[in-house]
């Protein structure tokens, strides 16, 4: 409940937590786009978020866990997961199961011709 970001992480978080905070934060000043996964990786994002405000622009959310903190963490951040599929597995199953999907969005935006291009003139 510490409204200071940084306090909140140094009395809730550990070493590996603040690494991951300062990566999101630092990824979206970057313009680095992230894929979260579960709990964690969510909750190091709403600190993140507001260490550096807007970052979330960056950042998709690979799944919906069945953690409520996490339904919870993903409406905070204006975000909405890529795949619902009630999985609770954990070590990045998610964000590896949304992986296929994305990579199939860039495959349609980059290889899929436009009615302009294909069209006789």
């Amino acid at each position: 409940r510490a409204p200071d970001p940084v306090e909140a992480l140094a009395a809730l978080g550990s070493a590996d937590l603040a690494v991951a905070v300062g990566l999101l934060a630092e990824s979206a000043r970057l313009g680095v786009p992230v894929l979260l996964d579960g709990l964690m990786s969510v909750s190091c994002a709403l600190v993140a978020e507001a260490l550096a405000p807007g970052a979330s622009a960056w950042w998709v959310a690979g799944h919906r866990s069945t953690e409520p903190a996490q339904a919870h963490a993903l409406k905070s951040l204006g975000l909405e997961p890529l795949l619902d599929l009630g999985m609770r597995l954990g070590e990045g199953s998610g964000a590896v199961a949304a992986l296929p999907v994305l990579r199939s969005g860039v495959a349609v935006l980059r290889d899929v011709a436009l009615l302009s291009e294909i069209l006789p003139q």
